[in-house]
């Protein structure tokens, strides 16, 4: 069968507002980077102290991996999540080939979001405020959009694999939230975050 068989409305839902948030972190993030382009070494509105601040992240080359700023490729990517999660709601049934692909997309964000907490922790030293709204619906996005596609069969796995997706999609807080305390245990063994902060 090509296309999914129910439509995955919350699903949808979630796509939508975590594409409109993630848009918006990296819009800030953006406009922050023209910012200290026009003012370098200027203080940043989501600099607060010497841990928690956007500059020092912008400025250095993980900040731009690609050569170019890591916003824009927010700025492009999380599009995709609202597209889909509109198109959805208006009665769009994507085609399995569809849901792997966008499931690869998602991984490579995913992908990407935790080699950049790794950096910002364990190498530069510094939490991002905007950076850690994107972690925060990056994470449970791919999540949400791999047992999606494990559960449709988009990614071929036995019947059992589809069944526990099926199941595991009511945990996907759960999951979300485990992800983000494993988050702030690391950030604070590494960087006192609580002495920091207090």
């Amino acid at each position: 069968m090509p296309e999914t068989r129910t439509r995955p409305t919350a699903l949808a839902i979630w796509l939508v507002l975590a594409g409109v948030v993630g848009w918006w972190a990296a819009f800030s993030l953006t406009v922050e980077k023209f910012h200290l382009l026009q003012n370098p070494g200027a203080a940043l509105g989501c600099d607060f102290n010497p841990l928690v601040q956007c500059a020092k992240n912008l400025d250095s080359w993980q900040g731009a991996v690609f050569g170019f700023p890591n916003p824009i490729i927010g700025l492009g990517a999380w599009i995709a999540p609202i597209v889909v999660g509109m198109a959805v709601l208006a009665g769009a049934r994507f085609a399995r080939w569809f849901w792997a692909l966008f499931t690869l997309g998602m991984a490579f964000g995913f992908a990407f979001v935790c080699w950049l907490i790794f950096q910002s922790i364990f190498i530069i030293g510094t939490l991002c405020p905007w950076c850690m709204v994107t972690w925060s619906v990056t994470i449970p996005s791919f999540y949400a959009v791999l047992l999606h596609a494990i559960r449709i069969g988009a990614i071929p796995l036995p019947a059992g694999a589809r069944r526990a997706a099926d199941t595991l999609m009511g945990w996907l807080p759960v999951f979300a939230v485990v992800s983000y305390a494993i988050i702030a245990v690391l950030a604070q063994l590494r960087l006192d975050v609580l002495g920091m902060l207090f």
